[in-house]
């Protein structure tokens, strides 16, 4: 049983691995046996991580994820470094706190071109080199599912990565290739220390997070490992909500 969460001669995409989740999801697809290709915009970040992972089964593109050249030859990277490319985990993304009164042109296609547009271009361009078994996983977040305090272009498009992956898990079903996503609430990156080192904004969060805590790194790293796997064989379409129970509330 335990083999089935391993992944051994198969190799996996991580964008946004430089940092915070997609540095964490690396490493332990890295633990779990997977050859690693690292795609982010900073070439020392890449670096950092990789001193933290084994050389032999890891590498790293410098990409833009809203850039398909880019993406396609760190897909092309991919498959001739290692000679497959079986897992694709679409983590790369960002923010900008506005209020709707204040967001602008500019900031949604920023947003929706990093944070969803990535998934779409990424995922059409790793599935030209995906077999059957192959698992693609997005990174949403509880914002796709429920009203939170992150601005509404973000929420819209954690929301379109939801229904983006039930309909690629329609469509390429047929071939085998799973699609999945997550949906993280707080967890402490680079992103949201910021807002977490407000402690009145902190008691927020933990008033409408049943466990009372903000989640450690390995807690979303280890449910995109079984994803990736075999022993998920048989889930596609879904979003997996990793949020301490905050999503059978609310939060705005």
């Amino acid at each position: 049983m335990l083999a089935s969460f391993r992944l051994e001669g198969k190799t996996a995409i991580v964008t946004g691995a430089g940092k915070g989740i997609g540095r964490a999801i690396a490493i332990a697809l890295g633990e779990a046996g997977a050859n690693v290709l690292l795609v982010a915009r900073t070439k020392s970040d890449l670096e950092n991580v990789m001193q933290e992972m084994d050389g032999e089964r890891t590498s790293y593109a410098v990409a833009d994820v809203t850039d398909r050249s880019d993406i396609r030859s760190a897909v092309e990277q991919a498959a001739e470094r290692f000679g497959s490319v079986d897992i694709l985990v679409n983590n790369a993304g960002m923010n900008i706190r506005s209020k709707l009164d204040d967001a602008t042109d500019s900031e949604w296609h920023k947003i929706m071109d990093t944070n969803s547009q990535s998934v779409f271009m990424f995922s059409q361009e790793a599935a030209k080199h995906m077999n059957k078994g192959a698992s693609i996983i997005n990174v949403s977040s509880v914002g796709g599912e429920r009203a939170l305090k992150t601005g509404v272009v973000y929420a819209a498009s954690k929301a379109a990565i939801i229904q983006m992956t039930k309909v690629m898990a329609m469509e390429w079903g047929e071939r085998g290739i799973r699609v999945n996503a997550i949906g993280p609430w707080y967890f402490r990156t680079p992103l949201t220390e910021k807002v977490l080192s407000d402690p009145e904004y902190l008691d927020s969060i933990l008033a409408v997070t049943p466990l009372k805590r903000v989640g450690e790194l390995s807690e979303v790293a280890s449910p995109v490992v079984f994803l990736a796997s075999d022993a998920a064989g048989y889930i596609t379409g879904q979003t997996l909500f990793i949020d301490g129970g905050m999503s059978i509330h609310g939060f705005s």
